[in-house]
């Protein structure tokens, strides 16, 4: 007998046993786009530019420490894991050190590092913005804009959320409002661009579309989530031409598309489902290859405003799926055709949109919505047990018209990155870290304050020992949205 606490899971069992592997259905491309010339030009040279304050060079990097880029949607292996070394294990007064800041638009994208190149996304009047600085210096190499008119229904951020990825020689982008651009790292030249919502008619949902895609060998996969399909879609990396649509059903989520080696072979695991009435949505299990849909499972809370935000999991054989809205977490067993069957669901750890972590067999996160009642939950991956939970208690002094007084400002709606032996924590209210996962209770090794703002929500990037931060919101000491480079390199 399969474990359950969730009242959808008998419902949904009867759904899915079993879908059979789908072909992948025949969509005609709308709009190809135009693909433009890149000429042959030199690099630009960085330069200052307006906003940009430098403050120390950062450390020289140990020449035993392993580092990577950060060209992916949660890094390099898709999973909030990074595999670089040899960074600070306590913070003291004033570590990390700010090795330079730069003013920031609205938005809440994550920045991307290539080699010594960092790429800013996000939206400075109304236009959104693709930025490309030096890693080190916080100097511009190029700029590239584009108008956008979008207006967040419940008054949050008005800019891009999805962040930039790249394969080393191109950028892609997707805006707030479905643009898809592709740009030249070097130069900045633009390749090719897709307005995905006019397109092919999709909706802009709750906050727009906020699914950063994935690229797959050749192809940037994207949920689209169009009206009567596709829901997913492949574009050539080269040509912005669709190769490929997937599905009919769900709409946009705000999930990102993962992919996983498998006991199938090589499958995308897109978790679709955004705005809609009835509300629906659930797991996609796609190759890749062709757009053939293994298997559907259906897991979404009944809520018309519930959406999936959470990206997989992929683990071995199996991927987890989580969101907070009604229906909970589930573990999904992978089979050899592509099929996927429940092996647990419960109502435990039922994150908003940051990205579980997995160690040693474990499930780490934050459950519920926040900010308030958001604690770190411990799951067993096998069984679904609770290990435990917690929320603990970060009292911050804060000044407030000349009087110091202590708040206590929980982690609430944080992002985990596990690396280098022990997992970096981000605050919702910009505190750092670092904690150690294991499955018999929660263990702080050490903490920081790096500023004092809400909607910290993006996972920071680590690349080169160097981590990225976003102020996505003004300070209470009056600081303005900014990106924020910080040393984190060992001596």
């Amino acid at each position: 007998m399969i474990p359950s606490s969730s009242l959808y899971f008998r419902f949904f069992l009867l759904l899915i046993l079993h879908y059979p592997s789908v072909k992948a259905q025949v969509f005609e491309d709308p709009a190809p786009p135009t693909v433009n010339l890149i000429e042959k030009r030199p690099a630009p040279e960085p330069l200052v530019q307006p906003g940009l304050i430098f403050y120390v060079p950062p450390k020289h990097l140990s020449p035993d420490a392993v580092t990577e880029d950060w060209m992916d949607f949660i890094g390099p292996t898709h999973n909030a894991i990074s595999r670089e070394t040899h960074l600070l294990k306590t913070f003291g007064d004033n570590d990390p050190t700010i090795v330079w800041e730069v003013a920031k638009g609205e938005g809440y994208a994550a920045p991307a590092v290539i080699g010594n190149r960092v790429i800013l996304f996000h939206r400075i009047g109304n236009e959104e913005t693709v930025e490309c600085l030096h890693n080190e210096t916080g100097q511009r190499h190029w700029k590239y804009s584009y108008p956008t008119q979008y207006k967040d229904r419940y008054g949050f951020s008005n800019g891009p959320r999805c962040q930039p990825i790249s394969d080393g020689e191109f950028v892609y982008t997707y805006g707030v409002e479905a643009i898809l651009s592709c740009l030249d790292l070097k130069t900045g030249q633009l390749l090719w661009q897709r307005n995905l919502k006019t397109e092919f008619g999709r909706t802009l949902d709750f906050f727009g579309a906020t699914a950063t895609p994935l690229l797959e060998d050749s192809r940037v996969i994207v949920n689209i989530g169009a009206p009567g399909g596709p829901c997913v879609a492949a574009f050539d990396k080269h040509t912005g031409a669709m190769l490929w649509g997937a599905g009919s059903e769900w709409g946009p989520s705000y999930a990102s598309p993962i992919p996983a080696d498998t006991i199938a072979g090589r499958r995308i695991f897109v978790f679709a489902g955004g705005e809609s009435r009835p509300a629906t949505g659930g797991l996609l299990v796609i190759n890749p290859e062709n757009g053939n849909i293994d298997s559907r499972f259906p897991w979404r809370g009944n809520r018309y405003e519930s959406v999936n935000a959470s990206s997989p999991v992929a683990v071995d054989n199996k991927v987890y799926i989580s969101e907070c809205y009604g229906a909970g977490g589930a573990l999904l067993g992978i089979e050899r055709d592509g099929s996927c069957s429940p092996i647990w669901t419960n109502e435990i750890l039922n994150t908003h949109f940051m990205t579980a972590i997995h160690k040693d067999g474990y499930l780490y996160g934050i459950d519920g919505h926040g900010p308030q009642n958001a604690p770190i939950v411990c799951i067993e991956l096998e069984t679904g047990e609770e290990m435990w939970r917690t929320e603990p208690e970060w009292f911050t002094p804060v000044t407030n018209d000349g009087r110091e007084k202590e708040y206590n400002l929980a982690p609430a709606l944080a992002s985990f990155l596990l690396v280098d032996g022990r997992c970096l924590v981000l605050g919702q209210y910009g505190h750092l870290a670092w904690i150690d996962l294991n499955p018999t209770g929660y263990r702080e090794l050490d903490r920081t304050h790096l500023f004092l703002a809400r909607q910290t929500w993006s996972l920071p990037t680590l690349s080169k020992g160097l981590l990225y931060v976003g102020q996505n919101d003004k300070g209470v000491d009056g600081s303005n949205t900014r990106l924020i480079c910080y040393d984190l390199r060992a001596e």
